[in-house]
Parts: C-alpha cells; sequence; structure tokens
C-alpha cells in the first residue's frame, strides 16, 4: 500500500495544468488510502498477536518420554582443566563407543579433578554437539543438584554396571525403543520436557515421576542429595 501512495504523489506531481480542485480530490482520495492502509495493519498486527505460538516452542511435560533420550553409562578415561574456562572440566568418556566421546562439564567447583578420574558417570548421549568455550561438546554427564545450586554430585550407577549400557525407567523400560535422533531431540525440544521431572527421592535415588532410573545391575543414584533436581 505504501508503494501505491507513493505512485500516487509522484503521479500528481508531475500532471500537468493541475487545479486546486483536482489537489483537493486527489488528498482526499490520499487520506482514504492512508486510513484502508492503517486499518489493513491494525487488523494484521491483532493477528500476529492473537495466534498461538508454535507448538514446538513450549515443552509438553504430558507427553514427555524419558525412553526418547539415549542415556548411558559411561566412565571417565581422562579430565582435565578447560584451558580458557576456570570452571570447566574437559574429559574423555568412554560410553561404549569406538572413541571416547570429549564432554565438558561445568564440575570444577564442586569435584576435584582427582576425584573425576576413572569415574563412572552417567551420560545424556544424543544432544547435538555444543561449542563450550572453544571445544565441542558431545554430550552431558547428568548431575543432582539442589536448589541453590551450590551441591552438585555427578548421578553414579552401579560400580558392576556395565559401561554404555543405556540406562531405562521402571522394569517396563527394559523394552524401550530406540532413542531420539538429536535433530529431532533439539527441534521437539524432548530434553526440555524430560528434564524437569527428573528427581531424586528421598533416599537420593534417581528417578522419572515415579519409575527408577536403573542398569541391569541397579538403581541409580546421588551421593548424597535427596529430593534434588538432574539436569
Amino acid at each position: 500500500m505504501s508503494s501505491q501512495l507513493n505512485v500516487a504523489r509522484r503521479s500528481a506531481a508531475r500532471a500537468p495544468g493541475s487545479t486546486p480542485y483536482g489537489q483537493a480530490i486527489f488528498a482526499l482520495r490520499l487520506q482514504e488510502q492512508r486510513a484502508q492502509c492503517g486499518a489493513r495493519c491494525n487488523a494484521a498486527a491483532q493477528a500476529t498477536e492473537a495466534a498461538p505460538a508454535p507448538a514446538s516452542a513450549t515443552p509438553d511435560a504430558a507427553a514427555a518420554d524419558p525412553a526418547t533420550m539415549d542415556i548411558r553409562i559411561g566412565k571417565i578415561v581422562k579430565c582435565e582443566q578447560h584451558p580458557d574456562a576456570d570452571s570447566l572440566y574437559v574429559e574423555q568418556i568412554d560410553v561404549g563407543e569406538p572413541e571416547p566421546r570429549t564432554i565438558v562439564s561445568g564440575l570444577v567447583k564442586f569435584v576435584p579433578l582427582e576425584a573425576m578420574q576413572d569415574r563412572k558417570v552417567i551420560v545424556l548421549c544424543n544432544l547435538k554437539p555444543r561449542n563450550m568455550r572453544g571445544i565441542k561438546s558431545n554430550g552431558m554427564v547428568l548431575c543432582a543438584s539442589n536448589d541453590a545450586h551450590d551441591v552438585v554430585e555427578p548421578l553414579a550407577p552401579p560400580a558392576d554396571a556395565p559401561v554404555g549400557e543405556r540406562v531405562y525407567f521402571g522394569e517396563g523400560g527394559k523394552n524401550q525403543g530406540p532413542p531420539a535422533e538429536p535433530n529431532r531431540v533439539q527441534k521437539k525440544k524432548l530434553w526440555e520436557a524430560v528434564q524437569p521431572l527428573l528427581k531424586t527421592d528421598g533416599e537420593a535415588t534417581a528417578r522419572f515421576r515415579d519409575e527408577v532410573m536403573l542398569t541391569t545391575a541397579g538403581p541409580v543414584r546421588a551421593a548424597t542429595l535427596s529430593h534434588a533436581n538432574i539436569a
């Protein structure tokens, strides 16, 4: 509409012998066109405001399914401090693949370096890689933390749980299907839906809602944190 108004203005300026009457008629038409444009723009803006957000913008807690997550038992085979970040560790973690995964974790303030070496951990493996201060992180070490986030404990599988095994939730979870691909996890916000429902119970056992996080050797636990968030 703005382009039509500009054309009309240029046409009037070029028109030879324009009379005051003709100029007045043009001004009235120009005013009508502006009003029509304003009404249309206002309607479009109101429709945009009223439109619901895309379904993928808000995680659906009711449809959250931990079986979409690829959560495995891992073993840290090497750990060192990030060269450019005082709060980050860079870990090489065996999760049952041909090569260890590089994973960056913000655990320097919570776990001494020597306690990270050769430690068994729980690893979320189907996140898209993220650049963490110049180093690409290919997963996440799951930890329990209190509300103040000043106590953080990596989740621990039983000592004899096999490296690379995928955990499951509740006895019925043994027959879980394959996990979602990283692109789908990101696009559908699957982790954002599952994560708020992961907690430790009164005995520091990891759960999704009422279902215990299990390995073939037993449940996954935090060291001491009960009724804590898991992320």
